[in-house]
């Protein structure tokens, strides 16, 4: 490897760290900047609509890759991603100084979400760009190893964001940290973006472009040649629903979702969440780089299939394994004591409101409402039309009355108290005990998790640059990357809440990851080409 290359590999990924760092603290503060920007909402509804804040995001990444897919086989590389990262970092840096909702009521939630949307077209940018470069000055059969750094970055950006995390909350208290603190590693993101931008403005453009570019072969029209001709948009559709949207949700799943199970469904503590995913990324980072280079000597396609095989077949057992480890006292409660909602389907809503203006006062809605708030796993029973609902802890029985309380308390009231008191008395616990985590065994979970993400996500950059010509590699693989790691992979977490809220079965969200990922590993085997062969000058 010469100076120039490592120059340029270290130079493309060390900024893609900084926009993965930017882009992961929203996904990490989910929970404050839910209590900061939407106050005005009850708490679950908040939580879900931060949630949705944030895969707003994902949602206009697909129109990023576009318009700056665009530019990228128009004018260049690395100017591009120039625009791309001083696009993010002032959004991010502008979170750190944004009023919340007390202080400017319901602008300041419009405002972050416009911030997300800006910082969603510019990652859809980014990584095409950044893939795009590095591959182009890779010499050939070397290009999984030289692409594989790109994607360190993604899990080194998470890692970097839980680090600065940490950092704050141990230096502060709890409350410092919840009504200012979380604003530092925001405000921190501007010196990571001074770096960055020194550093890309030190290179050149990638010889492949600049060589087009001198002989007048420039594609004048890429959303066309990429989209409008089906000699392309087949290999467009086949790089989506072959590769990319099984990749999205393992990579999801494995970082985002494991985070989230920890936290908001077995109750671990944030810290201890974060410290547990944070070793596992710490474990299994160096595997981007081993399975990107044996992509160059066995095949991308070989490596990214079986990730996607061992994710849908391992799934179920290995957050199963999470909860027997992470919350031992939830598993016994739920073999000891399982609950089980016994309503008229009739009065059982679809609590999924983003928006916080419905209201679910159904016996079956407030006690499905007060069963996901603790945390309960439960399942569901039809009852007779029109009967209240009546929610069964074990051997005990809670039924909604219609008496109020001695204390003035409604029945929709009393109710509640009577069944947080049986699920407690049941040995459902309000909290993981720290004493009784498994650090070992947590950890070792979450590394296989990461390492399946290792594995779909490696050899991804170097076989989606390898699929499509120089004049329109920018955009064509630019568009496919980002709707199935935005749309696919970016709404996993809230498709998946909604899922378990629905059912009261907290693995029943696993499914989305495992249908998709399986689906792309039906497709994928059987319609995508080996492409590390392939000469990615020879056709402009």
């Amino acid at each position: 490897m010469t100076k120039e290359e490592r120059r340029v590999i270290f130079a493309s990924s060390l900024g893609t760290v900084f926009e993965w760092y930017d882009f992961y603290l929203y996904g990490s503060l989910s929970a404050v900047i839910a209590a900061q920007f939407f106050s005005g909402v009850n708490p679950t509804a908040a939580f879900i609509f931060a949630l949705l804040a944030f895969a707003a995001g994902f949602a206009v990444r697909p129109f990023g890759a576009l318009v700056f897919g665009r530019l990228g086989d128009m004018i260049g590389r690395k100017y591009t991603f120039l625009v791309t990262i001083l696009i993010m970092g002032a959004s991010t840096f502008i979170v750190g100084i944004l009023p919340n909702y007390a202080a400017i009521g319901i602008v300041a939630p419009v405002i972050l979400i416009v911030l997300r949307l800006l910082q969603g077209l510019a990652l859809g940018g980014e990584y095409g760009g950044a893939a795009t470069y590095v591959a182009e000055h890779a010499p050939d059969h070397r290009r999984g190893a030289y692409t594989s750094w790109i994607q360190t970055t993604a899990t080194l950006g998470l890692f970097m964001s839980l680090l600065v995390i940490l950092g704050c909350r141990a230096s502060m208290s709890a409350d410092d940290f919840n009504s200012w603190g979380w604003r530092i590693p925001f405000l921190v993101s501007i010196l990571l973006l001074a770096i960055s931008v020194w550093i890309r403005l030190k290179l050149n453009e990638s010889p492949a472009f600049r060589r087009m570019q001198e002989e007048g072969k420039t594609s004048k029209a890429p959303l066309t040649e990429a989209f409008g001709r089906w000699k392309n948009l087949k290999v467009v559709l086949l790089a989506l629903f072959g590769l990319v949207a099984g990749q999205a949700v393992v990579w999801y799943t494995g970082q985002f979702y494991a985070l989230f199970f920890l936290t908001q469904t077995l109750k671990v503590e944030a810290q201890t969440a974060n410290l547990l995913i944070a070793a596992s990324l710490l474990l299994a980072t160096p595997f981007f780089v081993v399975f990107g280079s044996l992509s160059d000597r066995i095949g991308r396609k070989p490596i990214i299939m079986a990730g996607l095989l061992l994710a849908c077949l391992t799934y179920f057992p290995i957050f199963k394994g999470i909860t027997h480890y992470a919350n031992p006292a939830l598993e016994q409660a739920v073999a000891s004591a399982p609950v089980t909602v016994v309503a008229d389907p009739n009065e059982c809503s679809f609590q999924f409101n983003p928006v916080g203006t419905s209201k679910f006062t159904t016996s079956c809605d407030v006690a499905k409402s007060t069963l996901v708030k603790a945390g309960v796993p439960y399942t569901n029973e039809a009852a007779p039309a029109g009967t209240p609902a009546t929610v069964k802890v074990g051997a005990t029985s809670i039924a909604f009355g219609t008496e109020a309380g001695t204390d003035g308390s409604t029945p929709a009231q009393v109710f509640t108290k009577s069944l947080t008191d049986a699920v407690t008395g049941a040995g459902y616990p309000a909290k993981a005990d720290p004493a009784q985590i498994n650090i070992v065994m947590v950890t070792l979970l979450l590394f296989v998790l990461v390492l399946y993400v290792t594995m779909v996500y490696g050899p991804i950059a170097a076989i989606l640059v390898e699929m499509f010509p120089t004049r329109i590699r920018y955009t064509s693989m630019s568009l496919p990357y980002h709707i199935g790691n935005g749309w696919f992979g970016g709404f996993l977490p809230t498709t998946a809440f909604a899922m378990v809220a629905a059912t009261g079965d907290i693995y029943y969200g696993l499914w989305y990851p495992i249908v998709v990922a399986a689906a792309t590993l039906v497709i994928g085997m059987l319609f995508v080409r080996e492409t590390k062969d392939n000469d990615i000058h020879a056709d402009y």
